[in-house]
This record gives structure tokens, sequence and C-alpha cells, in this order.
């Protein structure tokens, strides 16, 4: 899979999640705010602490910076479940995993808008990350919240750590 591909189609939703139209990836990232549904999981392990995933320097957006374990676009026909499913198994490696909803929430930036779908799971398998990403690691929630604020996370997984009371 092309992780970069711009004609990518993304369905274009409402807040409630409704469908009303499509567009590419490339349009919806290009600062016209489109609203575009994504799925988030956050993986604890038995002893409470907190995956985070590396963003490789060569993303295009926070490139370097830990954030949320698994993220992703719903594509264009896709069910928030099965979207989850398939990106958790793309960056991670997981198939047997039990995801919890907490929350859908609407997040905006400077280039896009997205419908947030997310989830939790507690999980102490094997975890291998993909080459989308450049590694990742457990983190106390004590060591998360120290952290904040020191531009060592995107801004967004700061918006949802708090937003979740973690």
């Amino acid at each position: 899979m092309n992780y970069d591909n711009k004609e990518e189609m993304f369905p274009i939703v409402d807040e409630q999640g409704n469908i009303t139209g499509a567009a590419t990836r490339g349009e919806c990232h290009n600062g016209s705010k489109l609203l575009h549904p994504v799925v988030h999981l956050h993986v604890f392990n038995s002893k409470g602490e907190l995956y985070l995933q590396r963003r490789p320097d060569w993303k295009d957006i926070q490139p370097g910076k830990w954030d949320t374990a698994v993220g992703g676009h719903i594509d264009l026909g896709e069910s928030v479940e099965t979207a989850l499913k398939r990106e958790v198994k793309e960056e991670l490696g997981i198939t047997d995993f039990t995801p919890e909803l907490l929350t859908s929430y609407v997040f905006e930036s400077t280039r896009e808008k997205e419908l947030v779908f997310s989830h939790k799971t507690t999980y102490d398998g094997l975890i291998i990350p993909s080459e989308e990403l450049d590694g990742g690691r457990f983190w106390s929630l004590e060591e998360i919240r120290s952290n904040i604020g020191k531009e060592i996370f995107t801004p967004n997984y700061e918006n949802e750590f708090k937003k979740l009371g973690f």
C-alpha cells in the first residue's frame, strides 16, 4: 500500500458521521477542512502503561513526534470497525484485540479537520511496528503527563490524552 497516495478516496462526513460525499487524501489534507473520519486506538498493557508510536521523520504531518498507538483514515466504503482492525494489523501487527469505543469528536488543525473515533484496548501480546512507524514503546501515564507541552507529542495526541482523562 502506498501510504502517501494523494488519490486515495476518503468519505466526507457530517459531525454525526453520516457520509455526505467523497474526496481524495490530497483534497482532505490541503487546507480544505473537509471533515473526514479517522480511527484511533489507545493500547494499554496490564500494568496500565500506554503504548505510543513514533512518527517517522519523513511524514508530512508532525514528523518525529510521539502519537497514539494506532491512527488511520477510514477509507470510502469502510466501517469504523473494519478500518480499526485494518489499521491495527497494518501498524502494530495485532489481530486479536477487543476495542472499546471511548468517544468521537472533531479535531481541527491548520491543515485538516477529522472526525475521530477513539478506542482503547488492553493488550500484552507481541507488538511489531510496521515500516510506516519509527518504532514505539510503552509509557507510564506519569511519564506522559510530565512531558505534555514539551514538543514531544503531536498536538492531536496531547489534546486527546487530556480529553480522555487518562
